[in-house]
């Protein structure tokens, strides 16, 4: 809703793609404040960054919220798919390597889940 005001004011990008140079202004002031590791500042870095990104989807008709419940669901497919397995094999999780639960993933990901 603040986007659609500041938009129906004139104030908004002329071209979409223009969108592109902000999200990574801002990606890079995040960056400079976890280099810091200020709290107060990444949070508000990290504010701006996803106002930016909600920006772009706005801007190529893209839903984030559906767009994130996407994300969401594929990420706990795989992540069942690698417990499951792991238990398969009576292994944990917990004394895996990140390389060996990462092998585990993108098999996951190969097989579409």
């Amino acid at each position: 809703r603040i986007q659609d005001k500041a938009r129906n004011v004139g104030f908004d990008w002329e071209q979409r793609d223009q969108l592109w140079d902000k999200v990574h202004e801002e990606f890079t002031e995040l960056k400079t404040e976890i280099d810091k590791m200020d709290a107060d500042k990444m949070e508000a870095e990290f504010g701006d960054l996803f106002f930016s990104l909600i920006n772009a989807a706005r801007l190529y008709k893209i839903n984030p919220d559906n767009a994130l419940e996407r994300t969401n669901q594929k990420f706990t497919r795989r992540f069942n798919y690698l417990e499951e397995h792991t238990i398969k094999e009576g292994k944990s999780l917990k004394d895996m390597s990140l390389e060996e639960m990462d092998r585990i993933w993108n098999e996951a990901k190969a097989k579409g889940l």
